[in-house]
C-alpha cells in the first residue's frame, strides 16, 4: 500500500521529469485532480485517466472539494497496489488537496511518496526574466480575493497563482488596490512555458477586464518604485540608532521623545481640522516615526518588539468585536459599545479597579472629561436625551451667578464646562476639536481686524468698544462670508 503524489509539471509535456515519466510508464491507472491541465493529453497511451473534475460541479467550495478528494484517495491508497495521484506543477506548490492528503495519510500511517514537477513559478520566472531570491514572494489568488488588505510587502516582487477567471480577478484587484495605486502596472502570465505563452501589461484597475485570464494564468506584481514598506521604514529607523547612524537618534530615550511625540499628535489633529489631507498624509508620517523609534528603542533594551506591538494590538481588537470576528450578535452602535466595555471589564478582572482609571491623565481637560462621559455612557450611565443635558447646563449657569466665593466659583465653573462637554457629546461634536476650531476662529478674525485697522491708519486700543464691536462684526461679515 503506498500514495505517490506525482507533480505533472506546468503546461509543457516537454516538462514532466524524467522520473515522473518512469512512474507513469510503471503503472497502469492515475486519478487526476483535474483534466484540465495540457500535460495531459501526452501522457502514456496505456494508462487509464481518473478525474476528480466533477467534484467542482457537486461541491460549492474548494475546502469541501479538496477534503473530498483527499478521502477518496486515502481510500484509494489502502488497496494493495495503492494510488498514484496526479496534480499540475509541482505537488506541494498551490495544491490544498495534496496538504490534506499527507495529514490524513500522517494520521493512518500510510506511506507517501512525492514525484516532484516543475511548478508554475519556474517558466513565469524565465517568461518575466526574474530572479526569485530577489526577495519573491508568492500568493494564492483565491486566499488573496477572501482578505481585505494584502499580506505582501510592496517593496518586493509578487507572483499571485492559481488566478482561474476574471470574477476572482476582480476579487484580488480589491484586495490589492488597499495598499497599491490603481494605476499600478502589474503583468498577467498566460501559459507559461508552453507554446501559447503570452503576457500583458497592464493597470491594476483593469486587471478584471482581461479576457484570456484562466486557469494557467499568474500574475505579477512589481514592487513600488520607492521604498514603501513598514519593513523598509523600521529598517531606516533602525539604521538611524546604530552604530555609524546619527547621533541625535542614538542619543534619544523614552523619555526625551515624550514632548515630541505630544506634538506630532497635535499636528495631525491640526492637519484633521483643517481637512488637509495632503498634511495628514506627512503628519500621520511624522507620528509614525514616533511610534517606530519608541519601538526600536525598546526592542535595543530587550523589553520588546515591533511584531509584539502589533501582535498584542491585532489580538485585542479581534477580541473586542467578536461581533466581527466571532458569533457575537449585536443590532447597534450601542450594543458594541455596551459589550466593548464589558469585554474590557473582563479584561481588567475582579480587582482591575475603575473603568475610568486607564483615561490618560495627561490628556488636555476637555478631551478627558469626553473620554470619561463616553465611557460611562456605554454602562448607562447617562441623559436618555439630550433635552436633560441643556437642562443640566441651565442649571449650571445659575449655580454659577448665584455664587460669589472664589473657589466655589471654580468648581461651579468646572461643572459647567463637565456638562458643555456632555452637551457636545449628544450632539455628536467632539468638544476638544471645536474648541480648538473656535480658537482659530477667533485668531483668523483677530488678525483680520488688525490689518483692517493697519489699512485705516488706527489702532485697536484707541477705539472704543462700541467700535471694536462693529469691527469685529465687519470682520466676521468679510471672512466668514
Amino acid at each position: 500500500m503506498c500514495i505517490i503524489i506525482l507533480g505533472l509539471g506546468p503546461g509543457n509535456p516537454m516538462h514532466v521529469t524524467l522520473e515522473a515519466w518512469q512512474v507513469l510508464e510503471d503503472v497502469d491507472e492515475v486519478y487526476l485532480r483535474t483534466e484540465r491541465h495540457p500535460t495531459v493529453t501526452s501522457l502514456p497511451s496505456h494508462l487509464s485517466l481518473h478525474s476528480f473534475d466533477y467534484l467542482y460541479e457537486e461541491k460549492a467550495e474548494f475546502a469541501e472539494i479538496y477534503e473530498e478528494i483527499a478521502a477518496r484517495v486515502l481510500a484509494l491508497g489502502e488497496r494493495p497496489q495503492g494510488v498514484v495521484y496526479a496534480v499540475p506543477g509541482h505537488p506541494l506548490v498551490g495544491e490544498a488537496s495534496v496538504q490534506r492528503v499527507l495529514s490524513l495519510a500522517q494520521e493512518r500511517e500510510l506511506e507517501v511518496r512525492i514525484v516532484e514537477g516543475l511548478s508554475f513559478i519556474e517558466p513565469v520566472l524565465t517568461c518575466l526574466g526574474l530572479d526569485a531570491m530577489e526577495g519573491l514572494q508568492l500568493a494564492d489568488a483565491t486566499e488573496l480575493a477572501a482578505l481585505h488588505h494584502p499580506p505582501v510587502n510592496p517593496d518586493r516582487p509578487t507572483l499571485v497563482g492559481q488566478l482561474y477567471g476574471r470574477h476572482l480577478a476582480g476579487g484580488v484587484k480589491l484586495t490589492l488596490m488597499n495598499l497599491f495605486p490603481a494605476e499600478h502596472q502589474v503583468t498577467l502570465v498566460h501559459g507559461a512555458g508552453t507554446a501559447e505563452e503570452k503576457s500583458t501589461v497592464l493597470p491594476l484597475y483593469e486587471l478584471d477586464r482581461n479576457d484570456e485570464i484562466d486557469h494557467l494564468t499568474t500574475l505579477y506584481l512589481p514592487p513600488l518604485p520607492q521604498a514603501s514598506s513598514l519593513e523598509s521604514f523600521q529598517d531606516t529607523i533602525a539604521h538611524l540608532r546604530a552604530p555609524g547612524g546619527c547621533p541625535w537618534d542614538r542619543e534619544q530615550t523614552h523619555r526625551s521623545l515624550r514632548a515630541t511625540l505630544l506634538e506630532e499628535t497635535y499636528e495631525v489633529l491640526s492637519a484633521l481640522d483643517a481637512d488637509d489631507m495632503d498634511a495628514l498624509c506627512e503628519e500621520l508620517g511624522d507620528l509614525l516615526l514616533q511610534i517606530l523609534l519608541h519601538a526600536q528603542i525598546a526592542v535595543e533594551e530587550g523589553d520588546f518588539s515591533l511584531a509584539q506591538v502589533i501582535e498584542k494590538i491585532n489580538t485585542k481588537i479581534k477580541r473586542r468585536h467578536p461581533h466581527v470576528f466571532g458569533n457575537a450578535v449585536v443590532s447597534d452602535t450601542a450594543e458594541v459599545l455596551h459589550n466593548w466595555e464589558e469585554i474590557k471589564r473582563e479584561e481588567r478582572g475582579e480587582d482591575g479597579g475603575s473603568m475610568l482609571s486607564n483615561v490618560p491623565l495627561t490628556l488636555p481637560a476637555l478631551a478627558q472629561a469626553q473620554s470619561y462621559q463616553r465611557r460611562v455612557a456605554r454602562v448607562g450611565f447617562d441623559w436618555p436625551n439630550v433635552e436633560g443635558v441643556v437642562t443640566k447646563v441651565a442649571e449650571e449657569v445659575e449655580e454659577l451667578q448665584r455664587t460669589s466665593d472664589a473657589a466655589e466659583r471654580e468648581e461651579e465653573l468646572g461643572d459647567l464646562l463637565f456638562s458643555l462637554v456632555n452637551l457636545a457629546r449628544r450632539l455628536e461634536i467632539d468638544a476638544e476639536s471645536a474648541l480648538r476650531a473656535a480658537n482659530a476662529r477667533f485668531a483668523r478674525r483677530f488678525a483680520a481686524m488688525e490689518d483692517l485697522c493697519r489699512q485705516r491708519g488706527q489702532h485697536l486700543a484707541d477705539l472704543s468698544l462700541a467700535e471694536l464691536d462693529a469691527l469685529w462684526e465687519e470682520v466676521k461679515e468679510s471672512t466668514d462670508g
